[in-house]
């Protein structure tokens, strides 16, 4: 958490994430000409961003683009914010959904366990409710597969997808069609990523909702970071998170 602190102490560091906030995937060039800077010198504020997980970095043919990335955010409500004002706290995990005219939204997290055990908790039913608001998963985990999510108050499915790619303990790709209401229905099927990547001791998971139309929905995405949280938390700890976003649905 100490270099999420020192990323966001800065004013500038905080002034290149409101920039990402309004535009997420924007070229160094793109944010330089919003500065009275060097590009020498965004550059440098945009590898601390980087080093402390806030931003995280995709190479589109020769440019390489910058997203925020709120997971580290939403650590910090679980740890410092929620404690002391739960009642409207979950509020301030919106801060990564709230863009309106996103195409892809990308989300990293760093979790000490080993890629065979974060498989384990992102493909078991039983642990996935511990840490997506109670609901669980479907399927038999094969390419080409269909998969329903669902929840025991729900009383139907609140998703449904087929899975594209399954990689264990590397890489899943599924589509996702949301069903839990007809707003998010009308958004159609969109895609998701999960990436795994040892390192050191712990493991990486880079987890990319793509595919989303212009303007899309937040409630597609905007609870992918209470769900790494809650992942992190599980693995890390054996403990589920009691924060208000964490159990609004269980």
């Amino acid at each position: 958490m100490d270099a999420v602190f020192k990323a966001l102490s800065d004013p500038t560091r905080r002034d290149l994430l409101d920039e990402l906030f309004r535009e997420d995937g924007q070229s160094l060039s793109a944010l330089e000409s919003r500065f009275d800077m060097t590009r020498f010198g965004i550059a440098k504020h945009l590898k601390l961003l980087e080093d402390a997980g806030l931003v995280v970095t995709r190479r589109r043919g020769r440019e390489k683009l910058h997203f925020l990335n709120a997971v580290p955010i939403r650590l910090l409500h679980d740890r410092w914010v929620s404690k002391y004002s739960e009642p409207w706290a979950a509020g301030l995990s919106d801060l990564k959904s709230r863009l309106e005219s996103p195409m892809e939204k990308i989300f990293e997290i760093y979790i000490k366990t080993t890629p065979e055990r974060l498989w384990e908790a992102i493909t078991d039913s039983d642990i996935r409710s511990k840490y997506q608001f109670g609901n669980t998963i479907e399927t038999d985990w094969t390419p080409g597969s269909s998969f329903t999510m669902n929840n025991v108050k729900a009383g139907a499915p609140l998703g449904e997808g087929e899975n594209l790619e399954v990689d264990p303990p590397r890489r899943l790709v599924q589509t996702m069609r949301a069903l839990w209401g007809e707003d998010v229905k009308a958004e159609g099927t969109s895609k998701v990523t999960w990436e795994i990547e040892p390192v050191g001791d712990s493991c990486r998971l880079t987890v990319t909702h793509s595919d989303l139309r212009e303007g899309a929905n937040e409630q597609l995405y905007g609870g992918w970071p209470m769900i790494l949280s809650g992942l992190k938390t599980w693995l890390e700890t054996g403990e589920t998170l009691t924060t208000p976003g964490s159990l609004m649905y269980t």
